[in-house]
């Protein structure tokens, strides 16, 4: 009889990030799922809902904006560069201060308007 010892299952306790390289926990500082770096903040399209199922995209998902519901947590918003479907994801306590301050004021600093108009109100 012969037995055969099980695959050890792959280890996802961390992921490289697929903008800057960063070698990233799976896990945030509060223990809950990462899925972004903490670093660039971009992440990787996994799944792709479409009528068929979940499919694997693959693509870069770029922070563009973040988004706070009522509750006062803050949401990074990303869009995937190769199908532009769009998702967000908590913000994680070791998360660059720095660049999600870029990414919050954005707006503010190239608005879709020329801000001459300020002046004649």
């Amino acid at each position: 009889m012969s037995t055969t010892e099980p695959e050890p299952a792959p280890d996802v306790s961390a992921f490289t990030c697929v903008r800057c390289g960063l070698t990233v926990s799976a896990l945030d500082p509060d223990g809950g799922p990462r899925d972004h770096c903490p670093s660039c903040l971009s992440s990787r399209h996994v799944v792709d809902r479409t009528d068929e199922g979940a499919s694997r995209c693959g693509g870069r998902m770029a922070p563009i904006s973040v988004a706070v519901p009522r509750g006062g947590a803050w949401l990074l918003i990303h869009r995937c560069t190769l199908c532009d479907e769009m998702s967000g994801s908590a913000v994680a306590t070791d998360d660059n201060h720095l660049v999600l301050m870029r990414i919050a004021v954005r707006p503010l600093a190239d608005p879709p308007f020329p801000l001459d108009l300020f002046g004649e109100v």
